[in-house]
């Protein structure tokens, strides 16, 4: 599971990060000292967990999640147990009050991975299922068969997928819409691209050919993305 952490105390993102890294299944993926620095940080990219400090100049870390939804979790973590009640009101996973003790911060960890786990099993059954998608496109309302659908590019609020007949433009962000797909079909490989992997033709230093069109895959992207599609697939001499 992905995670950031936003905080205006070093020693208190220090400190997430030490505990965070005895448990195998947390990646660390950026530390902010504020909410105003996280910018769209947490829309353009994979986060699953957010360590939110409350108490921070400028904008305070409620104040940040009443002004930004997004889909990750959050864990606060704070000086101040006084916030608990009006914390919940937010949806958060935990609430831990520093300094963070291992076992407790272990305990609030697991609960947001059994939260993802249910959501991950909830996809693959959806996933399972799906065999085609509608989108919104000029004011009209498409069928788009996902076997069909080769690759997706983002721009900005907006993203165009490339079907083997034609091309589709719908106001979404990239990150919106791959959250929407099978994650077992599609990947997303950078910040701008999704692919359909059954589309894919060849891969070549770290760069996806499908049809007349080479991607590269993202640097943040490349060990998730091999690791569930491509290395499990390969034929190789043991």
């Amino acid at each position: 599971m992905k995670y950031i952490i936003i905080d205006d105390e070093p020693l208190a993102r220090e400190g997430i990060r030490l505990n965070a890294d005895k448990i195998d299944y947390l990646q660390f993926q950026k530390a902010f000292p504020n909410p105003i620095a996280v910018g769209s940080y947490i829309r353009d990219n994979e986060v699953d967990i957010v360590f939110l400090d409350i108490e921070m100049p400028g904008l305070s870390g409620l104040e940040f999640l009443g002004s930004s939804p997004f889909d990750a979790q959050v864990i606060l973590t704070t000086a101040y147990p006084q916030y608990a009640l009006e914390a919940y009101e937010y949806n958060v996973t935990d609430y831990l009050v520093k300094p963070i003790r291992f076992e407790r911060f272990f305990k609030a960890v697991e609960k947001a991975k059994s939260n993802f786990d249910l959501l991950q099993r909830e996809a693959i059954s959806v996933e399972q299922e799906a065999e085609f998608v509608y989108i919104r496109s000029e004011r009209t309302i498409i069928k788009i068969m996902l076997s069909q659908l080769k690759y997706i590019k983002g721009m900005k609020d907006y993203v165009m997928l490339f079907t083997d007949d034609n091309k589709y433009m719908t106001a979404m962000n990239i990150k919106t819409i791959f959250a929407q797909l099978p994650h077992e079909q599609f990947a997303r490989v950078s910040k701008s691209y999704i692919v359909n992997v059954n589309r894919i033709q060849s891969i070549a230093n770290h760069d996806i050919s499908i049809d007349e069109l080479e991607i590269a895959i993202g640097e943040s992207y490349r060990k998730e993305f091999y690791a569930k599609h491509i290395n499990t697939k390969i034929i190789d001499r043991k």
